[in-house]
């Protein structure tokens, strides 16, 4: 039997198995929609005339006043607060380490359950605050220029470990209001981006589920136009996300040729450039979004040609969008280097004088591998020698 493993497609193998909590175990009411809220407070006993009013009132606690002790709930009869804290808690990931880089950007190392650990990155602007928060522990997806591809993916995060992170962020910012103070319409954690470890189209229904609690505008209430979605391209979930959450799309695109996109991303080789970009060039009107913004890792001599950026232009030609240019964040091991500076410059100039803008991201936190691609849970940060994934990535010589 011959080994096809090389070339074969990278799809996704796991899916999250509900945990089965121990008898007597207390629910945990983050990450619940509203409708499962409404429904696990029934089974509690809740009255069902009731149910509506006690929904609204223990989600803005949660969620608008950070609160995490059912006492604290006074507008709750005291009987009510205490049937509540024997069934329920409103539990959190647990922070392993906070490192904070010279510029500022903050990366949190995050236990879940199972004893696990993801990544989560703050990263503070002058006019915003953005968390790029992780969907999967690990990612399957091995992208051969990515350090989070090295690790082998364990499980999908469940939606109470998605919206945790944001409630870590504002926990650790300071940024919950508090009772009587005036109110502070700025906003620390004020864009979201889905952008940590894992591939959030393949963790679908967790990651919908969360971002229906985030936006809803009684709690968290972020604008689905301030949340960024990136996908490496799993083209049947695309039409999904655009209906069933409406953010804003990114798309790990990387390459201009299926050739060399087959290399870097291998789920290319399931769903090749032209039909990713079949389902991109519908998603701006199913989701009645702006654009999509094409992330492009820049690697040299790889993909940082004049005639891969004039490739570039004609293959997004009719789609909204703008090219994000991202210079390669090195990691011990990695089998590319950065395009040199001239060389990018000179790619977003023909980029932007074809009518897209093409911002060049400045690499932040890079100092403490915060960066993009650099994201990897500490207990598995075994380094393979450069040679091994050189061989991954087609490149041994």
């Amino acid at each position: 039997m011959t080994d096809n493993s090389a070339s074969a497609p990278i799809t996704q193998d796991v899916v999250t198995i509900p945990r089965r909590l121990p008898e007597g175990a207390r629910r945990n009411l983050v990450g619940l929609t509203r409708e499962q809220l409404a429904a696990a407070l029934i089974e509690a006993g809740t009255p069902e005339r009731q149910v509506k009013m006690r929904t609204g009132q223990i989600w803005q606690w949660i969620y608008h006043w950070g609160v995490r002790d059912f006492a604290a709930m006074t507008n709750l009869g005291k009987d009510y607060r205490a049937l509540l804290a024997e069934r329920f808690e409103i539990a959190l990931p647990e922070v392993v380490t906070r490192q904070v880089s010279v510029d500022g950007t903050r990366k949190y190392l995050l236990r879940i359950a199972g004893g696990h650990e993801v990544e989560m990155v703050y990263i503070p602007e002058e006019n915003r605050g953005t968390l790029c928060i992780s969907s999967q522990v690990g990612c399957t997806l091995t992208c051969s220029f990515c350090h989070t591809g090295t690790q082998k993916l364990v499980r999908n995060l469940t939606a109470a470990e998605i919206v945790g992170q944001v409630m870590l962020a504002r926990d650790d910012l300071g940024e919950w209001p508090r009772p009587g103070a005036p109110k502070d319409e700025t906003r620390l954690v004020s864009n979201i981006v889905l952008m940590g470890m894992g591939e959030p189209l393949y963790n679908f229904d967790n990651v919908r589920d969360a971002m229906k609690v985030v936006m809803d505008g009684e709690g968290l209430s972020l604008s689905r136009r301030r949340i960024t979605l990136s996908t490496s391209g799993v083209v049947p979930e695309i039409a999904r996300c655009a209906t069933e959450i409406g953010c804003l799309l990114a798309v790990s695109f990387h390459a201009t040729t299926d050739e060399v996109r087959d290399r870097l991303v291998p789920i290319n080789r399931r769903w090749n450039i032209e039909t990713l970009l079949a389902a991109l060039r519908d998603y701006p009107r199913l989701s009645n979004s702006e654009r999509i913004t094409f992330e492009y890792v820049m690697l040299k001599g790889v993909n940082d040609s004049d005639e891969d950026a004039r490739r570039l232009v004609r293959l997004i030609a009719g789609i909204p969008a703008k090219i994000n240019l991202i210079p390669f964040n090195e990691w011990p091991g990695a089998p590319y280097e950065r395009s040199d500076w001239e060389r990018i410059e000179a790619f977003a100039d023909i980029i932007y004088k074809a009518g897209y803008a093409s911002p060049i991201r400045t690499p932040r936190g890079e100092d403490i591998m915060a960066a993009c691609g650099q994201l990897k849970s500490a207990t598995e940060r075994a380094r393979k020698s450069r040679a091994e994934i050189a061989a991954e990535a087609g490149l041994g010589g």
